[in-house]
């Protein structure tokens, strides 16, 4: 995929301000579009937007083709006549600046099982009939997906593996069982993605309608205990007798962690994916464009070959490089749906293989500046290594922020910085990196909010391989702030990025 000149902003939903104590698909999203459009971007990028489990992470899902209940906006769900303006009043405070998680879990399901028991019985034939259709259109991940998500409130939230035997091993009569014993709930879990397909499907439809693409977020791999493994166990490598994995993704030590990153994710059963030709992988991507426009693949390099650490290791130091058929997954991915506009994560441990198999299909890679300083003038990272089909980040997800990086360098460290940049930006750092993003030949360049906003470590969203207190970071509705927007404007005009709009 050859981007435009083009640059845009990473954020992902759950940071927007709201009420509710979580991110949503509200109002405040409708106007952080408007900012993108204001300031002359073309292109918005989250996170995966799958219904988090432990740790919040939208990279550990309990679907790889569900949407996050916790993004629905229940002021959207009132003006639907699902929920009335009494039912919205009695909320707590919500720290403005972090999710709290838990406690907006606590408060926000009751009202989507208030909007449901609404819709259940007032909604029109029209409303019905498209709830039923959205059920037949889905049907193929959101039959397993509801029933898995009911039976987890059944046995207390514990992982699948541990159920009773009959319906952990999807047994066809303890499957009937659970249906008719569950159907209420199934029901429910059906409602909540009908209502989160519908809302997406609105800010989406806002967001092109301007002009702004939505690039997505697919993980490579699939949290343990997810409905995908659940209903598909053999297409994951699991120990048949427990049903835990038999071998863990991850990755050896790398920029990020000494002793590696050890994820604990099943990994696949790649002959088994082959021998159905990647049925599985198929419905996952076209499940993926439903949502967005534009797909970063993340982990790419696993698609050549994967780091695979066997159960009962307690890091990832102690593994192994399966090879991967990526070539020939693509292969399928193309015939199915032609050239899919797909960014490669290609960080970590890159080989001349993974090169090889992101360039055959055109995918454009990553380039994270704050990788750059510190290493010598052959390395990728820096701006006059990069070829146009590529995505420069300040950062990423991952990345401590711009200030915070830059806050915690050794002086000679910074002295690079400075002899590199020549001086630094008045404004701050941040505006350094963003500048020398912006003017770099990329074809597409990339900010998170947290470095446009120019805020510290506390502002990060993620440490890898800390297992909680991630995910949480949200911004205060000042931030979309005229002085911010008219700077990035300028930024994107005099570097060449503005869309053209004749």
């Amino acid at each position: 995929m050859l981007f435009p000149r083009s640059s845009g902003i990473l954020l992902h939903p759950t940071s927007f301000p709201s009420r509710f104590g979580v991110g949503d698909m509200g109002i405040e999203a409708y106007k952080f579009i408007d900012f993108l459009v204001e300031s002359d971007q073309q292109y918005w990028q989250i996170l995966p937007l799958g219904p988090t489990g432990y740790g919040n992470s939208p990279y550990s899902c309990y679907s790889a083709m569900a949407g996050n209940p916790m993004m629905l906006s229940p002021e959207i769900m009132r003006d639907e006549q699902l929920l009335s303006d009494e039912d919205l009043d009695s909320l707590p405070e919500f720290s403005l600046d972090t999710v709290e998680f838990d406690r907006a879990i606590a408060h926000k399901v009751p009202l989507l099982k208030k909007a449901c028991e609404n819709f259940k019985a007032k909604a029109s034939p029209v409303q019905q009939k498209e709830f039923s259709g959205f059920c037949q259109s889905k049907a193929l991940w959101l039959e397993d997906y509801a029933l898995f998500m009911a039976l987890k409130d059944s046995f207390n939230g514990s992982s699948w593996h541990t159920w009773e035997p009959e319906i952990a091993r999807r047994k066809p009569e303890a499957l009937d069982k659970w249906r008719q014993q569950l159907n209420t709930e199934i029901y429910y879990y059906k409602y909540v993605q009908f209502e989160f397909f519908r809302q997406w499907t609105e800010l989406k439809r806002y967001a092109n309608l301007r002009e702004i693409k939505i690039i997505g977020d697919i993980p490579i791999y699939v949290a343990h205990d997810s409905a995908d493994v659940w209903s598909n166990p053999n297409l994951f490598c699991l120990d048949e007798e427990s049903g835990e994995p038999a071998l863990m993704a991850g990755v050896p030590p790398d920029y990020f962690s000494a002793t590696g990153q050890l994820w604990g994710n099943p990994v696949y059963n790649w002959e088994a994916l082959q021998a159905n030709n990647f049925e599985w992988w198929v419905q996952r991507f076209e499940a993926l464009f439903d949502y967005v426009d534009v797909s970063r693949i993340d982990h790419f390099r696993g698609f050549d070959a994967y780091w695979a650490v066997k159960r009962g290791q307690h890091t990832a130091m102690e593994g192994e490089w399966i090879k991967a058929p990526g070539t020939a997954l693509f292969e399928v991915i193309n015939e199915k749906f032609g050239n899919l506009p797909i960014i490669a994560e290609d960080l970590g441990v890159i080989t001349p293989e993974v090169e090889a198999l992101r360039d055959r299909f055109e995918f454009p890679g990553m380039k994270i500046l704050q990788f750059a300083f510190g290493a010598g003038p052959e390395d990728p990272f820096w701006p006059f290594n990069y070829d146009r089909n590529c995505v420069v980040y300040t950062g990423t997800h991952d990345n401590d922020t711009t200030v915070g990086w830059f806050n915690q360098l050794q002086q000679y460290e910074r002295d690079e910085v400075f002899r590199y940049l020549g001086c630094i930006d008045p404004q701050g750092i941040h505006w350094s990196l963003i500048r020398m993003g912006w003017t770099s030949v990329a074809n597409l360049a990339v900010v998170p909010f947290q470095d446009l906003l120019g805020l510290a470590t506390d502002a990060r969203m993620n440490f890898p391989g800390k297992a909680d207190g991630n995910w949480g970071w949200r911004y205060r509705r000042e931030a979309l702030n005229w002085e911010v927007r008219d700077r990035l404007k300028n930024m994107t005009y005099i570097t060449g990025r503005t869309p053209n709009k004749n």
